[in-house]
């Protein structure tokens, strides 16, 4: 008879009472039925907790005093025994398959299995593209090879990894350094220890709205340099690990990835006085995310020529004519209808 693996579904949640039901009716309504459903409610002040009581038995429930993300998924993570571990923001949520097609991919040895989302909006309307954005496809196979050349790899927010018990093992509980990042403390540590695989299709939906800490609904200064604040940590656990496993990382590394150069050039633009990387420049940043784009990134030629018009786009134009470039990157859903109708042109007429 196969093996059939227990899936740990841990939903951490602080004051998203209005999505908190959907989220955790996706967790019960799987179609594998080797699941357990554990909620973590990090100090809400809404209305969560009644939710939660709701559902008595059903779930496990933690109620705990707010410590934000980390403290969230090490509690979670201690009550947990599934040998499959997939930590749901609760305001995302599930199809109802989604670990049954896992668990059709999955073997001991993989280190996590990651897989698309689509994105939707406050009411759960599709936004008419999916996490990762573009058509790359979802990095596989021997992935810390890839973050040790290119600083970083393709894959999904959150809720969109199951993750192998055993080797989380090894990493938590998580310190509280990364108490707001607990999320790519695993993304950027996880890869070293086994082979990932990727589903490309989505398994669940990624919300966007107004409260959501990483999700861009709206661009503001104070949140890009957030980003790369983030993008920085990032990169030192990334140097760190590869140090502490006896790997040479390449002395330019930090700006062979484009999303941490995209980041970096908007908040320098936005507000350089608040800019968390002194010694930027536009030129350098503009030089950097070029040359990132032709000799380290997966995308065709057009999208390569068309990021680094982005690039001297919103390096040097006026802050009013950059911002709308910013904008149609970072949120897909505010790009006027002729820009995906170019786009589309374009790749027809080189196919």
């Amino acid at each position: 008879m196969k093996f059939q693996p227990l899936c740990s579904i841990i939903i951490n949640n602080y004051n998203y009472d209005r999505f908190l039901s959907q989220a955790i009716d996706s967790a019960l309504s799987q179609t594998y039925p080797h699941t357990e459903v554990i909620v973590v409610d990090d100090g809400s002040t809404d209305n969560s907790r009644e939710i939660i009581a709701e559902y008595s038995d059903r779930i496990i429930s933690i109620l705990q005093p707010n410590g934000k993300q980390a403290a969230a998924f090490n509690s979670g993570f201690a009550k947990s025994k599934g040998d499959i571990i997939i930590f749901l923001d609760s305001d995302d949520y599930l199809f109802p398959n989604a670990v049954e097609q896992i668990v059709a991919v999955w073997k001991p040895e993989l280190s996590k299995v990651h897989y698309r989302l689509t994105v939707v909006d406050t009411l759960g309307k599709s936004l008419g593209y999916s996490s990762p954005q573009g058509s790359s496809s979802l990095s596989s196979g021997e992935v810390w090879k890839i973050l040790l050349d290119k600083g970083g790899y393709v894959s999904t927010p959150t809720s969109g990894n199951a993750l192998n018990r055993h080797f989380l093992e090894k990493l938590f509980p998580i310190p509280d350094e990364y108490k707001l990042t607990a999320d790519d403390y695993l993304s950027f540590q996880v890869p070293f220890y086994g082979d990932v695989a990727a589903i490309d299709e989505p398994l669940g939906a990624y919300r966007i709205h107004d409260t959501n800490q990483w999700a861009l609904a709206t661009v503001t200064s104070d949140r890009f340099q957030r980003f790369v604040r983030h993008d920085l940590q990032n990169f030192a656990l990334l140097t760190q690990k590869a140090k502490a496993l006896g790997y040479k990382i390449p002395a330019d590394l930090e700006q062979r990835s484009i999303g941490r150069l995209w980041s970096r050039i908007i908040s320098l633009r936005l507000d350089p006085q608040k800019h968390p990387v002194l010694s930027d420049r536009p030129l350098n940043l503009i030089y950097w995310g070029i040359r990132s784009l032709w000799k380290y990134s997966d995308f065709n030629w057009q999208k390569r020529f068309f990021y680094s018009i982005w690039f001297i786009w919103v390096g040097l134009l006026p802050l009013p004519l950059a911002t709308p470039a910013i904008t149609w990157l970072y949120a897909p859903q505010y790009r006027p209808k002729f820009i995906g109708w170019a786009v589309e042109k374009i790749r027809t007429l080189t196919k």
